[in-house]
Parts: C-alpha cells; structure tokens; sequence
C-alpha cells in the first residue's frame, strides 16, 4: 500500500536522519530516513514518497543524481533539497529539474515545514 504523503529524508549525515524526520513527525508527517540514495532506491518506501528531502552531497549517488533517476524511471515526487555548500549551478539545475526548494543548512523549521508542504501539494 501506497502512501503519498510519506516524507523520506535521504541524507548521508546520521544527525539529520535523526533530528529531521523528528521535527517532521511533530508536524504531523509520517517519514522514513535513509542514509544513501541507493537505500532509498532498494527501499519498498520508493512508490510511497511524495516528498523526498534530500541532501545534495553524499557518498555514491549524489541528491542530483537521484532526482535525475527517478525522472528516468518516470517515479514523480516532490523533492526539497538540503545542504551545507551553497552552488548556485546546482541549485539553479535542481530548480528545472523540477524542484520544490532548495535550502541550505542549517535552515529555520518554518522553512522545512513550508517547502515540504508545498512539496506535497498541501499549499
């Protein structure tokens, strides 16, 4: 079974997989963390997400990466992208890509919680 509303957060960073998907849940979301693209892809949450928050910079598959894979594999999903380094060039082509937003770390909890819900459809 399928759930739209499921927020996974994919970040190679353990204390984002741990505090992130906590203020979320606080929120109301009901999310999975995984700590690479690749679990991600293997994970039985891949047809369930409608918003993938997701670190740019990771070991393996990057975030921009991924977002261009799960175009390829046609799998639509809101995706909100976190990170440490500012790259206009990567933002920018995150953006076209199709993006809901692109923020940079540390950001305010307002900040998440309004892009994943815009993510999501829900403003």
């Amino acid at each position: 079974m399928t759930n739209p509303s499921l927020v996974s957060v994919v970040d190679d960073d353990e204390s984002v997989r741990e505090a992130l998907p906590e203020l979320l849940r606080s929120f109301g979301f009901d999310t999975r963390a995984f700590d690479s693209a690749e679990a991600f892809l293997a994970s039985d949450a891949l047809e369930g997400t409608g918003c993938l928050v997701l670190d740019v910079a990771m070991p393996g598959m990057t975030g921009p990466e991924l977002q261009r894979e799960l175009a390829r594999r046609q799998i639509k999903v809101g995706i909100v992208f976190i990170t440490a380094q500012s790259d206009d060039r990567v933002e920018v082509d995150a953006m076209r890509r199709g993006a809901t937003a692109f923020l940079l770390k540390p950001f305010d909890e307002t900040l998440i919680i309004d892009a994943v819900n815009a993510a999501l459809g829900k403003e």
